[in-house]
């Protein structure tokens, strides 16, 4: 009877420990048992643009929770205005746009690791707007005229740069100012700017306001360019592996999502910037890669070479780090 009772115990505990561990939080994965996580909450650094959608989709979705994560969140524009709070830890993963990351990575500033991949280009989605009433009718016209960008030697700067290449305007016969997104549109109305280069969802919203688009900055030269992805410094990752790895596990599957589901990004856009939900459903997107390619992201490092970026090539796969299995 003794025996008999013991195995049924047994069996009956070994039934509810893989029920448990194929129970999970909210995604429907096994939590990563919190003793193998060098870090269990994170500061995570966003922009306030779709791209960082996933982090929010995969915090409510639950993949963090099943990873045995905690994150909070904080608004940054660029990688490179926050510095000092990479380099001390106070902030543990960032978003950037791959120009943002690979400068960081050639000027020193800190060595970087390309944690996932976020958002590659469309047509639509980033471009320099003008006010209705402006002379300014092509790109050319955008000689020795003054244009806000979010950051300076960035996406912005570069892709207007292999824009401008055609029109036989160089970087150099333009004025750059870094404005920040939310502040660009009453910079351009006030006049203390002649144009500016924007991102979804303030592109809509300036066109909406009378604005008027001269350039999309994702066709031609820059058609389907990697935009931006998810970053950790190489001493980070180097001494929170394993979190890492459950960072990236969770963001994958929420990237799935965003890259089938508008629903889905309409959930979360909303939460993080002012687009109402409707806006989102209907606004130009561009495209949530479902893998992390280094020779993709090449080509942003092969660009900045080109217009003097960089004091020398920078290799691309040397800062991704592999993305781990599914568990």
């Amino acid at each position: 009877m003794e025996s008999g009772s013991a195995i049924r115990a047994f069996t009956a505990l070994a039934a509810a420990l893989v029920l448990a561990a194929c129970g999970g939080g909210g995604g429907g994965q096994a939590a990563a048992p919190s003793g193998s996580l060098e870090k269990t909450t994170l500061t995570i650094g966003v922009s306030p643009t779709p791209s960082s959608a996933p982090v929010f989709i995969a915090d409510r979705k639950g993949f963090f929770k099943a990873e045995g994560l905690t994150i909070k969140t904080e608004i940054i524009q660029a990688p490179q205005t926050i510095m000092p709070k990479i380099l001390n830890g106070a902030i543990d993963v960032f978003k950037g746009s791959y120009v943002s990351l690979i400068n960081i990575q050639d000027s020193g500033a800190a060595k970087l690791k390309i944690l996932s991949d976020s958002l590659q280009g469309a047509p639509g989605i980033a471009g320099v707007v003008v006010r209705k009433d402006s002379p300014l009718q092509t790109p050319e016209d955008l000689k020795d005229k003054t244009i806000a960008v979010n950051s300076l030697n960035n996406l912005g700067t570069m892709s207007m740069s292999a824009h401008l290449k055609a029109y036989e305007v160089t970087p150099k016969q333009v004025k750059f100012v870094a404005i920040d997104f939310q502040a660009q549109l009453a910079a351009l109305t006030n006049e203390q700017v002649d144009a500016a280069w924007m991102v979804e969802p303030f592109l809509s919203a300036a066109q909406q306001a009378g604005a008027r688009l001269l350039l999309d900055t994702n066709t031609g030269p820059t058609d389907a360019l990697p935009i931006d992805g998810w970053a950790g410094t190489e001493e980070w990752v180097s001494r929170h592996p394993n979190t890492a790895a459950a960072f990236q596990r969770a963001v994958s599957k929420a990237q799935r999502l965003a890259a089938t589901s508008r629903a889905e990004l309409a959930e979360v856009v909303p939460l993080y910037t002012q687009t109402p939900k409707q806006a989102v459903m209907t606004m130009a997107m561009g495209t949530f890669p479902t893998s992390l390619n280094a020779k993709r992201i090449q080509r942003v490092a092969d660009l900045m070479f080109e217009f003097g970026y960089l004091k020398d090539k920078v290799d691309v796969a040397s800062m991704v780090v592999p993305e781990p299995r599914q568990s």
